[in-house]
Protein backbone atom coordinates (compact mmCIF):
# COMPACT_ATOMS: atom_id res chain seq x y z
CA UNK A 1 0.00 0.00 0.00
CA UNK A 2 2.49 2.09 -0.86
CA UNK A 3 4.84 4.68 -1.88
CA UNK A 4 6.35 6.80 -4.62
CA UNK A 5 6.58 4.52 -7.65
CA UNK A 6 9.22 6.46 -9.56
CA UNK A 7 11.50 6.52 -6.54
CA UNK A 8 10.72 2.92 -5.72
CA UNK A 9 11.63 1.68 -9.19
CA UNK A 10 14.91 3.56 -9.21
CA UNK A 11 15.73 2.34 -5.74
CA UNK A 12 14.94 -1.26 -6.61
CA UNK A 13 17.17 -1.04 -9.71
CA UNK A 14 20.02 0.44 -7.67
CA UNK A 15 19.43 -2.07 -4.87
CA UNK A 16 19.40 -4.99 -7.32
CA UNK A 17 22.62 -3.78 -8.96
CA UNK A 18 24.29 -3.32 -5.58
CA UNK A 19 23.19 -6.79 -4.58
CA UNK A 20 24.76 -8.25 -7.72
CA UNK A 21 28.02 -6.44 -7.04
CA UNK A 22 27.99 -7.50 -3.41
CA UNK A 23 27.35 -11.06 -4.49
CA UNK A 24 30.33 -11.26 -6.83
CA UNK A 25 32.50 -14.06 -5.57
CA UNK A 26 29.91 -15.04 -2.96
CA UNK A 27 28.23 -18.44 -3.19
CA UNK A 28 24.80 -18.16 -1.60
CA UNK A 29 23.16 -21.15 0.01
CA UNK A 30 19.86 -20.24 -1.65
CA UNK A 31 18.06 -17.49 -3.53
CA UNK A 32 14.53 -16.25 -2.88
CA UNK A 33 12.35 -13.88 -4.86
CA UNK A 34 10.32 -11.46 -2.71
CA UNK A 35 7.38 -9.60 -4.27
CA UNK A 36 6.03 -6.71 -2.21
CA UNK A 37 4.19 -3.41 -2.43
CA UNK A 38 6.32 -0.42 -3.51
CA UNK A 39 8.36 1.18 -0.71
CA UNK A 40 6.89 -1.23 1.84
CA UNK A 41 10.07 -2.35 3.54
CA UNK A 42 13.26 -0.91 5.00
CA UNK A 43 15.59 -2.12 2.24
CA UNK A 44 18.58 -2.16 4.58
CA UNK A 45 17.12 -5.15 6.41
CA UNK A 46 17.27 -7.17 3.20
CA UNK A 47 21.04 -6.72 3.03
CA UNK A 48 21.25 -7.67 6.68
CA UNK A 49 19.23 -10.84 6.06
CA UNK A 50 21.47 -11.80 3.13
CA UNK A 51 24.61 -11.43 5.26
CA UNK A 52 23.18 -13.22 8.29
CA UNK A 53 21.65 -16.18 6.45
CA UNK A 54 23.73 -16.29 3.24
CA UNK A 55 20.51 -16.24 1.23
CA UNK A 56 20.27 -13.93 -1.76
CA UNK A 57 17.07 -11.86 -2.07
CA UNK A 58 15.74 -10.68 -5.42
CA UNK A 59 13.30 -7.95 -4.45
CA UNK A 60 10.64 -6.49 -6.77
CA UNK A 61 7.47 -4.47 -6.22
CA UNK A 62 3.86 -4.04 -7.32
CA UNK A 63 1.29 -1.31 -6.69
CA UNK A 64 -1.93 -3.27 -6.08
CA UNK A 65 -3.14 -6.73 -5.14
CA UNK A 66 -4.75 -7.32 -8.51
CA UNK A 67 -1.58 -6.72 -10.55
CA UNK A 68 0.36 -9.02 -8.20
CA UNK A 69 -2.26 -11.76 -8.58
CA UNK A 70 -2.38 -11.40 -12.37
CA UNK A 71 1.39 -11.72 -12.69
CA UNK A 72 1.48 -14.80 -10.47
CA UNK A 73 -1.26 -16.69 -12.27
CA UNK A 74 0.25 -15.75 -15.64
CA UNK A 75 3.33 -17.78 -14.73
CA UNK A 76 5.56 -15.05 -16.15
CA UNK A 77 7.73 -14.92 -13.01
CA UNK A 78 8.67 -17.12 -10.05
CA UNK A 79 8.24 -15.76 -6.55
CA UNK A 80 8.73 -17.22 -3.11
CA UNK A 81 7.44 -14.60 -0.64
CA UNK A 82 4.47 -12.35 -1.42
CA UNK A 83 2.68 -9.86 0.85
CA UNK A 84 -0.98 -9.58 -0.21
CA UNK A 85 -3.90 -8.03 1.62
CA UNK A 86 -6.51 -10.05 3.49
CA UNK A 87 -9.13 -10.58 0.77
CA UNK A 88 -6.48 -11.49 -1.80
CA UNK A 89 -4.96 -14.02 0.61
CA UNK A 90 -8.38 -15.63 0.91
CA UNK A 91 -8.70 -15.75 -2.87
CA UNK A 92 -5.21 -17.24 -3.28
CA UNK A 93 -5.91 -19.88 -0.63
CA UNK A 94 -9.12 -20.88 -2.41
CA UNK A 95 -7.18 -21.26 -5.66
CA UNK A 96 -4.44 -23.33 -4.01
CA UNK A 97 -1.73 -20.77 -4.75
CA UNK A 98 -0.28 -20.54 -1.23
CA UNK A 99 1.77 -23.09 0.71
CA UNK A 100 0.97 -24.11 4.26
CA UNK A 101 3.71 -22.63 6.43
CA UNK A 102 6.01 -24.69 8.63
CA UNK A 103 5.91 -22.59 11.80
CA UNK A 104 8.86 -24.49 13.29
CA UNK A 105 10.86 -22.31 10.86
CA UNK A 106 9.02 -19.17 12.04
CA UNK A 107 9.34 -19.16 15.87
CA UNK A 108 9.04 -15.36 15.93
CA UNK A 109 5.39 -15.80 14.96
CA UNK A 110 4.86 -15.88 18.72
CA UNK A 111 5.31 -12.07 18.70
CA UNK A 112 2.24 -11.51 16.52
CA UNK A 113 -0.60 -10.07 18.57
CA UNK A 114 -3.48 -12.51 19.08
CA UNK A 115 -5.99 -10.04 17.66
CA UNK A 116 -4.36 -10.48 14.24
CA UNK A 117 -4.58 -14.26 14.31
CA UNK A 118 -7.50 -16.51 13.34
CA UNK A 119 -8.87 -13.82 11.04
CA UNK A 120 -11.48 -14.63 8.42
CA UNK A 121 -9.05 -14.72 5.49
CA UNK A 122 -6.88 -17.40 7.18
CA UNK A 123 -8.95 -18.73 10.10
CA UNK A 124 -6.55 -21.52 11.04
CA UNK A 125 -3.36 -19.44 10.61
CA UNK A 126 -1.93 -21.90 8.09
CA UNK A 127 -0.86 -19.65 5.24
CA UNK A 128 0.06 -16.19 6.47
CA UNK A 129 2.00 -14.13 9.00
CA UNK A 130 0.62 -10.59 9.55
CA UNK A 131 3.03 -7.89 8.39
CA UNK A 132 1.17 -4.59 8.83
CA UNK A 133 -2.35 -3.31 9.29
CA UNK A 134 -4.15 -0.03 8.81
CA UNK A 135 -7.12 1.84 7.44
CA UNK A 136 -7.96 3.87 4.37
CA UNK A 137 -8.16 7.62 4.94
CA UNK A 138 -9.13 10.72 3.00
CA UNK A 139 -6.20 13.06 2.32
CA UNK A 140 -6.77 16.78 1.78
CA UNK A 141 -4.60 19.87 1.47
CA UNK A 142 -5.86 22.47 3.95
CA UNK A 143 -4.36 25.32 1.87
CA UNK A 144 -7.00 24.70 -0.77
CA UNK A 145 -9.76 22.68 0.90
CA UNK A 146 -11.95 24.70 3.27
CA UNK A 147 -12.48 23.68 6.89
CA UNK A 148 -16.22 23.74 6.21
CA UNK A 149 -15.86 21.05 3.53
CA UNK A 150 -14.00 18.67 5.83
CA UNK A 151 -16.05 19.36 8.94
CA UNK A 152 -18.17 16.23 8.54
CA UNK A 153 -15.12 14.10 7.65
CA UNK A 154 -17.13 12.39 4.94
CA UNK A 155 -16.39 10.32 1.86
CA UNK A 156 -18.51 12.95 0.07
CA UNK A 157 -15.40 15.17 -0.15
CA UNK A 158 -14.23 12.96 -3.02
CA UNK A 159 -17.39 13.98 -4.89
CA UNK A 160 -17.24 17.71 -4.11
CA UNK A 161 -17.62 19.63 -7.39
CA UNK A 162 -15.74 22.65 -5.99
CA UNK A 163 -12.51 20.70 -6.37
CA UNK A 164 -13.10 19.29 -9.87
CA UNK A 165 -9.80 18.51 -11.55
CA UNK A 166 -7.96 18.31 -8.23
CA UNK A 167 -9.38 15.02 -6.95
CA UNK A 168 -7.55 11.70 -7.25
CA UNK A 169 -9.12 8.26 -7.01
CA UNK A 170 -7.80 4.77 -6.38
CA UNK A 171 -6.82 2.98 -9.58
CA UNK A 172 -8.15 -0.35 -8.36
CA UNK A 173 -11.75 -1.52 -8.29
CA UNK A 174 -11.87 -3.03 -4.80
CA UNK A 175 -10.90 0.19 -3.02
CA UNK A 176 -12.86 2.49 -5.32
CA UNK A 177 -16.07 0.47 -5.16
CA UNK A 178 -15.56 0.06 -1.41
CA UNK A 179 -15.68 3.83 -0.98
CA UNK A 180 -18.69 4.24 -3.26
CA UNK A 181 -20.59 1.45 -1.46
CA UNK A 182 -19.80 2.97 1.93
CA UNK A 183 -20.83 6.44 0.69
CA UNK A 184 -24.25 4.97 -0.12
CA UNK A 185 -24.52 3.29 3.27
CA UNK A 186 -23.87 -0.23 2.00
CA UNK A 187 -21.35 -2.80 3.14
CA UNK A 188 -18.04 -2.87 1.28
CA UNK A 189 -18.65 -6.62 1.01
CA UNK A 190 -22.20 -6.39 -0.30
CA UNK A 191 -23.36 -9.21 -2.56
CA UNK A 192 -26.48 -7.33 -3.68
CA UNK A 193 -26.09 -6.58 -7.39
CA UNK A 194 -28.33 -3.53 -7.06
CA UNK A 195 -25.88 -2.08 -4.56
CA UNK A 196 -23.04 -2.58 -7.03
CA UNK A 197 -25.02 -0.93 -9.83
CA UNK A 198 -25.69 2.05 -7.55
CA UNK A 199 -22.00 2.24 -6.60
CA UNK A 200 -21.03 2.11 -10.28
CA UNK A 201 -23.41 5.01 -10.95
CA UNK A 202 -21.75 6.99 -8.12
CA UNK A 203 -18.31 6.42 -9.61
CA UNK A 204 -19.60 7.54 -13.02
CA UNK A 205 -20.90 10.75 -11.39
CA UNK A 206 -17.50 11.30 -9.80
CA UNK A 207 -15.48 10.67 -12.95
CA UNK A 208 -15.71 14.22 -14.44
CA UNK A 209 -14.25 15.56 -11.17
CA UNK A 210 -11.30 13.16 -11.09
CA UNK A 211 -7.90 14.36 -12.26
CA UNK A 212 -6.47 10.83 -12.42
CA UNK A 213 -6.96 7.27 -11.25
CA UNK A 214 -3.63 6.43 -9.63
CA UNK A 215 -1.97 4.47 -6.85
CA UNK A 216 1.63 5.28 -5.94
CA UNK A 217 1.51 8.57 -7.87
CA UNK A 218 -0.82 9.87 -5.16
CA UNK A 219 2.43 10.63 -3.29
CA UNK A 220 3.88 12.85 -6.01
CA UNK A 221 0.64 14.63 -6.78
CA UNK A 222 -0.38 15.39 -3.19
CA UNK A 223 3.12 16.48 -2.16
CA UNK A 224 3.55 18.73 -5.21
CA UNK A 225 -0.01 20.06 -4.79
CA UNK A 226 -1.08 19.01 -8.27
CA UNK A 227 -4.05 17.46 -6.43
CA UNK A 228 -5.83 18.57 -3.27
CA UNK A 229 -7.92 15.53 -2.31
CA UNK A 230 -7.31 11.78 -2.50
CA UNK A 231 -8.07 8.52 -0.73
CA UNK A 232 -5.08 6.51 0.46
CA UNK A 233 -3.67 4.48 3.33
CA UNK A 234 -2.97 5.87 6.79
CA UNK A 235 0.63 4.67 7.00
CA UNK A 236 1.52 6.41 3.73
CA UNK A 237 -0.06 9.66 4.89
CA UNK A 238 2.78 10.00 7.42
CA UNK A 239 5.34 9.96 4.62
CA UNK A 240 3.39 12.52 2.61
CA UNK A 241 2.94 14.75 5.67
CA UNK A 242 6.69 14.73 6.33
CA UNK A 243 7.17 16.39 2.93
CA UNK A 244 4.11 18.62 2.90
CA UNK A 245 2.56 19.53 6.24
CA UNK A 246 -0.48 21.03 4.52
CA UNK A 247 -1.69 17.52 3.68
CA UNK A 248 -4.00 16.37 6.47
CA UNK A 249 -6.21 13.30 6.68
CA UNK A 250 -9.22 11.77 8.39
CA UNK A 251 -10.87 8.38 8.68
CA UNK A 252 -14.26 8.71 6.93
CA UNK A 253 -17.25 9.07 9.24
CA UNK A 254 -19.19 6.55 7.13
CA UNK A 255 -16.54 3.93 7.94
CA UNK A 256 -13.35 2.73 6.28
CA UNK A 257 -11.58 -0.36 5.10
CA UNK A 258 -9.41 -2.06 7.72
CA UNK A 259 -6.71 -4.07 6.00
CA UNK A 260 -4.20 -6.63 7.19
CA UNK A 261 -1.28 -7.34 4.85
CA UNK A 262 0.52 -10.61 5.53
CA UNK A 263 3.62 -12.50 4.46
CA UNK A 264 2.91 -15.69 2.52
CA UNK A 265 4.86 -18.32 0.60
CA UNK A 266 3.66 -19.38 -2.82
CA UNK A 267 2.99 -23.07 -3.32
CA UNK A 268 5.25 -22.92 -6.38
CA UNK A 269 8.22 -21.75 -4.27
CA UNK A 270 11.41 -23.70 -4.94
CA UNK A 271 13.00 -22.46 -1.71
CA UNK A 272 10.24 -22.71 0.88
CA UNK A 273 12.52 -23.12 3.90
CA UNK A 274 14.60 -20.10 2.89
CA UNK A 275 11.39 -18.14 2.36
CA UNK A 276 10.23 -19.05 5.85
CA UNK A 277 13.59 -17.94 7.24
CA UNK A 278 12.98 -14.56 5.61
CA UNK A 279 9.53 -14.28 7.20
CA UNK A 280 10.97 -15.22 10.59
CA UNK A 281 13.73 -12.62 10.18
CA UNK A 282 11.16 -9.93 9.45
CA UNK A 283 9.49 -10.87 12.75
CA UNK A 284 12.63 -10.34 14.84
CA UNK A 285 11.82 -7.51 17.21
CA UNK A 286 14.63 -5.13 16.22
CA UNK A 287 13.93 -5.71 12.53
CA UNK A 288 10.19 -5.20 13.03
CA UNK A 289 10.88 -1.93 14.87
CA UNK A 290 13.15 -0.60 12.13
CA UNK A 291 10.68 -1.64 9.47
CA UNK A 292 7.72 -0.03 11.23
CA UNK A 293 9.67 3.22 11.67
CA UNK A 294 10.70 3.22 8.00
CA UNK A 295 7.33 2.54 6.35
CA UNK A 296 4.95 4.19 8.81
CA UNK A 297 2.36 1.45 8.95
CA UNK A 298 0.86 -0.04 12.10
CA UNK A 299 2.62 -3.18 13.30
CA UNK A 300 0.94 -6.34 14.62
CA UNK A 301 4.23 -7.28 16.33
CA UNK A 302 3.86 -6.96 20.13
CA UNK A 303 7.56 -6.42 20.81
CA UNK A 304 7.88 -3.77 18.09
CA UNK A 305 4.76 -1.95 19.29
CA UNK A 306 6.16 -1.74 22.82
CA UNK A 307 9.51 -0.48 21.55
CA UNK A 308 8.15 2.22 19.22
CA UNK A 309 8.05 5.82 20.40
CA UNK A 310 4.77 6.86 21.99
CA UNK A 311 4.41 9.63 19.41
CA UNK A 312 4.09 6.89 16.78
CA UNK A 313 1.83 4.46 18.60
CA UNK A 314 -0.27 7.37 19.84
CA UNK A 315 -1.03 8.63 16.33
CA UNK A 316 -4.82 8.44 15.98
CA UNK A 317 -4.73 7.72 12.26
CA UNK A 318 -2.05 5.03 12.23
CA UNK A 319 -3.32 3.40 15.44
CA UNK A 320 -7.03 4.34 15.57
CA UNK A 321 -9.09 4.03 18.72
CA UNK A 322 -11.26 0.99 19.36
CA UNK A 323 -14.28 3.17 18.64
CA UNK A 324 -12.93 4.09 15.20
CA UNK A 325 -11.92 0.51 14.46
CA UNK A 326 -15.44 -0.63 15.31
CA UNK A 327 -16.64 1.39 12.31
CA UNK A 328 -14.27 -0.29 9.85
CA UNK A 329 -14.75 -3.28 7.56
CA UNK A 330 -12.23 -5.89 6.42
CA UNK A 331 -12.53 -6.81 2.74
CA UNK A 332 -13.52 -10.42 2.14
CA UNK A 333 -13.08 -12.52 -0.99
CA UNK A 334 -16.29 -11.86 -2.93
CA UNK A 335 -18.26 -14.54 -4.80
CA UNK A 336 -17.21 -15.00 -8.42
CA UNK A 337 -20.41 -13.50 -9.87
CA UNK A 338 -19.84 -10.31 -7.84
CA UNK A 339 -16.17 -10.19 -8.85
CA UNK A 340 -17.21 -10.46 -12.49
CA UNK A 341 -19.79 -7.72 -11.99
CA UNK A 342 -17.18 -5.51 -10.30
CA UNK A 343 -14.77 -6.09 -13.17
CA UNK A 344 -17.40 -5.26 -15.80
CA UNK A 345 -18.45 -2.06 -14.04
CA UNK A 346 -14.80 -1.03 -13.63
CA UNK A 347 -14.05 -1.61 -17.32
CA UNK A 348 -17.08 0.48 -18.26
CA UNK A 349 -15.87 3.28 -15.98
CA UNK A 350 -12.31 3.28 -17.32
CA UNK A 351 -13.25 2.89 -20.98
CA UNK A 352 -15.77 5.73 -20.98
Amino acid sequence: MKKIITFALCFVIVFSFATVLAGCGNSYDATINVYNWGEYIDLSVISEFEKEHNIKVNYTTYDQNESMYTKIISGSADYDVVIPSDYMISKMISEDLLAELDFSNIPNYSYIDEQYKNLAFDPENKYSVPYTWGTTVILYNDKYVSAEDVAEQSIDLLWNEKYAGYILMFDNPRDSFGLALKKLGYSMNSTDKNHWAAAAAELQKQKPLVSAYVMDLIFDKMISEEAYIAPYYAGDWLTIYEQNENVKCYIPSEGANLFVDSMCVLKSSKNKQAAEKFINFMCETDIAVRNAEAIGYATPHTGAFEALDASVTGNEFVYPSKEKLAETEVFVNLPQDILTLQSNHWIDLKID
